[in-house]
């Protein structure tokens, strides 16, 4: 008698879940970190209001997304750092192809820009988030020989440079993200989120219009050249 595994009904329903490339838009959208209105992301998704209802209210309860309202408005972001990775780490399987084949010069423009810098969920990816992460390694800041982790230096670092380390939960305070257009990891966890959170509160970086795409300041450059010894010219 065969024995059924107890997740596979959980992997099929996550999987259905997935399974839907409005759904999966949504998604992907949301990993820029914010909350998003049910609105903005049907006219993102290009599909109709009553529809694009009906999906994220199966995403709502199927845990991948959080809900709330707002007078008339309904926001979503993504339910958690979990969320953030599963979609992340998917979408790094496919992501590569895909982005090889822009069809026109809009789509062209803005992937070029994601691949320079953006937001994954909330820190730092793109050739800007590999270079930081190169930099910390560089300096003994970041050792990754076992997975990622911050040296008591990199800690001390990251106080002296303003940057709080609040840890709550069980989130690891430093991980490995796989970068999908660089193909290598960058630093996730809760380094990675203060790093993000402190560039884009400090004018660090700036978003690039309404989407995950971000881009570093002269303000930006001048306080990763003095604290990480990253030359401009790798920042742009």
């Amino acid at each position: 008698m065969t024995t059924r595994d107890p997740r596979a009904a959980g992997l099929a329903r996550l999987t259905a879940l997935l399974a839907d490339e409005t759904r999966a838009t949504c998604l992907l959208a949301l990993l820029d970190g914010r909350a998003w209105t049910a609105g903005e992301l049907a006219r993102h998704a290009g599909v109709a209001p009553s529809t694009l209802s009906e999906h994220l209210s199966r995403l709502v309860a199927g845990g991948l997304l959080a809900e709330e309202r707002q007078g008339r408005h309904r926001y979503v972001r993504l339910a958690g750092t979990r969320v953030a990775q599963l979609v992340e780490d998917l979408a790094a399987q496919v992501a590569p192809d895909l982005a090889a084949r822009p069809r026109n010069l809009r789509e062209s423009t803005a992937g070029a820009a994601m691949a320079r810098g953006r937001t994954c969920y909330d820190h730092l990816a793109g050739r800007l988030g590999i270079v930081v992460t190169d930099a910390l390694t560089a300096r003994g800041l970041l050792v990754r020989e076992t997975g990622f982790a911050l040296t008591d230096a990199g800690v001390s670092w990251f106080g002296t440079a303003g940057i709080g380390l609040g840890r709550r939960g069980r989130r690891p305070l430093a991980r490995a993200c796989l970068d999908w257009t660089e193909r290598r990891p960058h630093l996730a966890g809760v380094a990675g989120a203060a790093l993000c959170r402190h560039a884009l509160e400090t004018g660090w970086c700036v978003r690039i219009g309404s989407g995950r795409a971000v881009k570093v300041t002269a303000a930006g450059e001048r306080a990763l050249s003095g604290l990480l010894g990253i030359e401009a010219a790798a920042l742009r």
